[in-house]
């Protein structure tokens, strides 16, 4: 039987799978929109057909990347640097158990039509980015080598497609073409979710098998 440990790690593993399935479905109920040029979040914006549905299975997403910081603290034990991560993804699981603030639509948006939770909408993304490159940074001096130049490159490129995404952003408030920015957003989403995919495999390789010692469990963790 699945020790509560490995059943929490796995939950990383199922939480990018499913986010990665709401990038597919979702978008599919919606005639018109394309994933090329709109971002995620336009998926639950005030009024969209895909508002209800993207919403409750944000809440599941919400559930399980919760669950999966959870898992990376207790597999800390004593190592430090692991403990801020699962910290962090703890964090960044929590701000999505509530449905974020929604943006509006576009053509509302240019038309002058924007609110206060537009504002919060980006002050929300802009706190999951920050709680998402501080755990890859810290998760970068927790591993060896291969894990840490890992996590650099992911790191460049969430900042490398998140300026691009950044540049077009003001032309979703003015209802402007944004001809690439679903894909540059998405490869953002997507190197994160590899990343706790990744991350929560390192960890389950890791587990303490029958009576391994617990020397074998600190050396599993420490770096060369």
């Amino acid at each position: 039987m699945a020790s509560k440990k490995t059943v929490l790690l796995f939950c990383g593993i199922l939480s990018s799978l499913l986010y990665g399935a709401m990038n597919v479905v979702v978008p599919m109920q919606w005639e018109g929109y394309s994933s090329v040029s709109r971002v995620v979040s336009e998926l639950s914006a005030i009024d969209a057909p895909t508002r209800s549905l993207w919403v409750v299975l944000g809440i599941g997403y919400g559930v399980l990347a919760t669950a999966f910081g959870a898992g990376v603290w207790t597999a800390a034990r004593g190592n430090r640097s692991l403990r801020i991560v699962g910290a962090l993804l703890l964090a960044y699981g929590a701000i999505g158990l509530v449905p974020w603030p929604p943006m509006h639509q576009r053509e509302v948006l240019a038309a002058g039509g924007g609110t206060l939770t537009d504002t919060l909408h980006i002050v929300w993304s802009m706190a999951a980015v920050l709680l998402m490159m501080l755990a890859i940074g810290f998760g970068a001096a927790t591993f060896d080598k291969r894990f840490r130049l890992y996590s650099i490159a992911t790191m460049v490129i969430l900042v490398v497609f998140g300026v691009l995404t950044g540049l077009d952003g003001p032309r979703i408030s003015a209802n402007l073409p944004t001809p690439w920015i679903g894909v540059w957003e998405r490869i953002n989403i997507g190197v994160f979710l590899l990343w706790c995919v990744v991350l929560a495999i390192t960890l389950l390789r890791q587990l303490p098998h029958g009576d391994q010692s617990r020397r074998r469990r600190h050396f599993a963790f420490s770096r060369p």
